[in-house]
């Protein structure tokens, strides 16, 4: 069960990200911004990597997972481009609860591209946080 625990780490520094974000692009271009982060990013897990001597690339890198990381990159970069802007406009109480609509997304992803299953507890739990939302945004 350790993935729970780096998921419970995921949502702390997904809500400390929305905070520190908000004071980050006060008074700076929201793209400027994104890059900074993004280049902490780097070298923090280059530095985790160093740490842990984890450089060593696989013998073979299959052409399919390289191409998926590459267009989660991109996602993701979309992502917090979005997002940092939506920060300047709004408090950080407006974005993030809007930006969670991602778990509901992921759901709905998983069940039609990668085939998993669809459960009455997916549905209760995505409709439930759909209307967290809801009630947060309007």
């Amino acid at each position: 069960m350790s993935w729970v625990f780096f998921a419970i780490g995921s949502a702390f520094f997904a809500g400390l990200t929305a905070i520190l974000g908000k004071l980050g692009v006060e008074g700076m271009n929201s793209n400027l911004a994104t890059f900074i982060r993004t280049l902490v990013i780097l070298f923090v897990t280059a530095g985790i990597l160093s740490a842990r001597n984890e450089w060593q690339l696989p013998q073979h890198i299959a052409v399919k997972p390289l191409s998926f990381l590459i267009l989660s990159g991109i996602a993701t970069g979309l992502s917090w481009l979005c997002y940092y802007r939506a920060l300047q406009f709004a408090p950080a109480s407006w974005v993030a609860p809007i930006d969670k609509l991602s778990v509901v997304i992921a759901i709905i992803l998983g069940v039609v591209i990668l085939g998993e299953p669809l459960s009455l507890k997916l549905i209760i739990g995505s409709i439930l946080i759909l209307s967290g939302v809801l009630v947060l945004a309007l």
